[in-house]
């Protein structure tokens, strides 16, 4: 499938990258090394749904659709998505459509890129509970933002906060990217710049050493209150001795450089399926990106089972949040920070848009229209339903996991 041209939406141009079939897929490799996985590594139940959600989706598992060209009468058959947030195959339409969202919320003001980064020695510590650590890390994050925005200009300032899980070879580095815009909410309720005329917002190496003492400080509570402190104390006490790395990038540009942007982070898989470059009984092939190399594109190897197991350890935990809302950017203070919006009252005669019809409008593609002829439109003529027992399972009680 492909889409035409390059569609202008609200003022702003967005990618129409459709996410099309490739040779090599993650399902391809849960298929071939699953069992054997599930046999050494033993992950708990959430997990296998996962997995089993993600070999399932678009195949004859889910069920799906026969439509026939109401102009050529051509068939096709299309299999359901499983829609789950791991899902390579599953993230392009919401991308795009969480995009669209945030152009109409977007602040005409500049934003600062920043990255929050923990040391490798807390990685042991994450995978003790990793929804405990990255609720803390999500908390220390902000918690460290908003002390700074009221320290250095008196304001309560925002953020859009998202988690990464993944490094290069699908290792495990905890990471938190932040838009920051350059304003704030004075003590009098007045929305006022910040940021040194948008040129420089703070200092990393306040920022490092506030997180750093903060992160610390919350991760000994809980390590205390599960009983783990003790060995694990020598690990905490080398955090505090080493040097924290913290990223503030140069201010971004319009709402649509901004969306545009940090719409390339937000639904992100450890790895897609188009770096998947080959997979066979040995093991699985994919690109990465070596940056202590100037970021180029390198090839590298896993046994299957071990890929799976690092693609497992950045499958998030059940209804985490993974985006989250801070501040003047939050809902709280949508009243206050309006004036700042770019305010286009909605056309109230139009109709509301459906989601189909969004897609099309952000893509330029028509998913109904007969991919044969061109012309014709594509009509449902049967309901394919779902294989009740697939035999393929990881999980035999596998039920469809939304995430």
């Amino acid at each position: 499938m492909s889409a035409a041209g390059c569609p202008q939406s609200a003022g702003y141009a967005i990618s129409n990258q459709i996410m099309e079939r490739t040779q090599n897929e993650v399902a391809q490799i849960i298929k071939r090394f699953g069992a054997a996985f599930v046999a050494q590594c033993h992950p708990n139940t959430f997990t296998l749904r996962t997995l089993d959600a993600l070999q399932q989706c678009r195949t004859p598992t889910l069920g799906g659709h026969r439509d026939t060209c109401d102009s050529c009468g051509k068939e096709r058959f299309s299999y359901n998505s499983c829609g789950n947030r791991h899902c390579p195959k599953c993230q392009i339409s919401k991308q795009l459509l969480w995009a669209d969202d945030r152009m109409n919320d977007a602040l005409r003001v500049k934003y600062f890129h920043v990255v929050f980064t923990v040391p490798d020695l807390l990685h042991e510590i994450c995978l003790l509970d990793s929804k405990a650590f990255y609720s803390a890390l999500f908390a220390c994050v902000w918690d460290t933002l908003r002390t700074f925005g009221y320290s250095h200009y008196g304001v309560e300032t925002g953020a859009i906060c998202l988690l990464h899980t993944w490094g290069k070879q699908l290792s495990l580095h905890p990471h938190i990217h932040c838009l920051v815009p350059a304003a704030g909410l004075s003590l009098q309720g007045k929305m006022i710049s910040i940021g040194n005329e948008g040129k420089y917002l703070y200092s990393v190496h306040q920022l490092s050493a506030t997180f750093r003492g903060k992160l610390l400080q919350k991760l000994k509570l809980q390590l205390k209150k599960s009983g783990q402190l003790a060995q694990h104390q020598q690990t905490i006490d080398e955090c505090y001795a080493k040097p924290w790395v913290i990223h503030c990038e140069a201010p971004l540009g319009n709402a649509q450089q901004i969306v545009k942007y940090l719409s390339q982070y937000t639904h992100r898989v450890a790895i897609s399926n188009k770096h998947i470059t080959h997979i066979d009984d040995k093991g699985v092939t994919f690109l990465y990106k070596d940056y202590k190399d100037e970021a180029n594109v390198k090839p590298t190897n896993l046994d299957g089972v071990e890929f799976l197991r690092r693609f497992c350890m950045h499958i998030l935990p059940h209804r985490f949040v993974k985006i989250r809302y801070y501040g003047i950017l939050g809902s709280k203070y949508k009243k206050e920070v309006q004036p700042l919006k770019n305010n286009q009252k909605p056309d109230l005669t139009k109709p509301m848009e459906t989601r189909p019809e969004r897609i099309i409008r952000l893509t330029g593609f028509d998913a109904c229209k007969c991919p044969f002829c061109k012309t014709g439109i594509m009509r449902t003529v049967e309901e394919l339903p779902k294989i009740r027992s697939p035999i393929n399972v990881l999980y035999p009680n596998n039920m469809k996991t939304n995430n």
